[in-house]
């Protein structure tokens, strides 16, 4: 692909990149929109070449997933040299709160979300590229790095733990599901 096709492949698939990108940064955006930047210049340079052995958007999957995933160790590494010099001190390294990490959400959306975020990283990113990313299990396994038996077993343990998840914050809550009525409802 030359430089042009390349770029509007990019531009196609930006939002997706992006909900890619957020889901291997574990949401935060700052990070994601920096993995994702370093991909697109990683592509435009030359350092990553698309073969044609899958789909575009799966080739592009798997270099996020790389990038983040080193984007994460050199992270961990910077934040383990900077205890090892303060281990004499009691301070401890704190990231700041955002503003706009509180952004308001329904009630049903804050529950996915916290089921989601227990889940296991591997759990999380197949599901979210199955169910958000419309791949097939094969493609996500592809932009993953990892076997198609892998990716099949964290697709079915993801899904099932989301659903006792889901079904604990029912009890939890005291809210009825799957359109059964729920008694303390005045009409």
């Amino acid at each position: 692909m030359n430089i042009p096709e390349l770029t509007a492949e990019l531009e196609r698939l930006h939002c997706s990149s992006f909900g890619w990108a957020l889901s291997c940064c574990r949401r935060d955006r700052e990070e994601a929109e920096e993995v994702l930047q370093t991909v697109y210049l990683k592509i435009l340079e030359g350092k990553a070449r698309f073969d044609g052995d899958s789909s575009f958007k799966t080739w592009l999957f798997a270099v996020i997933h790389k990038t983040a995933a080193g984007e994460r160790r050199k992270h961990l590494l910077r934040k383990l040299s900077l205890v090892r010099e303060s281990q004499g001190q009691a301070d401890r390294i704190v990231p700041p709160q955002r503003p706009d990490v509180a952004v308001e959400r329904s009630e049903t959306q804050k529950r996915f979300l916290q089921a989601l975020v227990q889940l296991p990283a591997r759990q999380q990113q197949t599901l979210h590229l199955v169910f958000y990313q419309e791949l097939s299990l094969r493609e996500a396994a592809i932009a993953m790095g990892i076997t198609l038996g892998s990716a099949r077993k964290h697709y079915e343990r993801g899904k099932k733990r989301l659903r006792e998840s889901l079904g604990q914050s029912e009890i939890d809550y005291g809210v009825k599901w799957r359109g059964k009525e729920n008694p303390s409802i005045v009409s």
